[in-house]
């Protein structure tokens, strides 16, 4: 967490994640066009916030894009700010989108597990209400039997979320790939309401790499509306430090969506 405030304490830095939060997936050459400084200077403070975690790359093509990782911001707010924080709706997402452009979110945590102990804990019917909102997970392989255990994610089963408190369907999906306990890969059809289902199916990637005695978690949601509904992606980062809270203490973590349908 040291890394987080030394990289939040300088004002370029903070000015980096500021465009990244307005358009996410920019090159270098685009960053570095907002800055009166050098290229390399803005290599620089780019590399101290992929070093502590706020800034995460993908290669495309010939290119490096770089994506806002909020999930280290999120940690703090959970240690320090939460506990006085009152449940909030989502907030709004962008006023205008463009056209039928597309988006991508990337989120990067790590946790202290084993990939097989990750994997079963996002497939498991039983450990998803721990880290998502109270919400749980059921598999339809399509030969009539309904199940929801780490061995039924298989290419084109049905995946449909749920939440015993809220009364229907929450979402559905399809499992498009599924490598065990390193890449899965499926869609994701919001139902909670009329403006996100709205939105149409986007795309969930994990991806699981064991480090040591950890596990860094990738996570891609994307094929989304450029500016779609902000709903469908900014529960990510309470997910995600759920998920870590759960398999490295064995507690549920109190964040504002575990509380929407407490």
């Amino acid at each position: 967490m040291d890394e987080v405030f030394r990289a939040l304490a300088d004002p370029t830095r903070r000015e980096l994640l500021d465009a990244l939060f307005e358009q996410d997936g920019q090159s270098l050459s685009a960053l570095e066009s907002r800055f009166a400084m050098s290229r390399f200077g803005v290599m620089k403070h780019l590399r101290l916030l992929e070093e502590a975690g706020l800034v995460v790359t993908r290669r495309r093509g010939r290119e490096t894009l770089h994506f806002l990782n909020p999930v280290p911001i999120r940690g703090v707010h959970d240690r320090w700010v939460s506990k006085y924080s009152e449940p909030v709706v989502a907030a709004l997402g962008s006023l205008k989108s463009q056209l039928e452009q597309t988006m991508q979110k990337i989120y990067e945590i790590y946790i202290r597990t084993t990939p097989e102990r990750l994997w079963a804990a996002l497939t498991s019917a039983e450990d998803r209400p721990h880290f998502q909102f109270g919400n749980t997970v059921r598999i339809d392989r399509g030969d009539g039997a309904v199940a929801a255990g780490p061995d039924d994610w298989t290419v084109g089963a049905r995946i449909e979320m749920s939440n015993p408190k809220a009364g229907f369907v929450l979402g559905s999906g399809e499992v498009l790939e599924s490598t065990p306990p390193h890449r899965l890969v499926t869609t994701m059809l919001a139902s909670w309401g009329e403006d996100v289902q709205a939105e149409g199916v986007s795309r969930i990637t994990y991806e699981i790499e064991q480090v040591g005695d950890s596990c860094h978690l990738k996570l891609t949601h994307d094929q989304l509306r450029d500016g779609a509904n902000e709903q469908l992606y900014g529960g990510w980062p309470m997910i995600l430090s759920g998920l870590k809270t759960w398999l490295e203490t064995g507690e549920t973590l109190t964040t504002p969506g575990s509380l929407m349908y407490a």
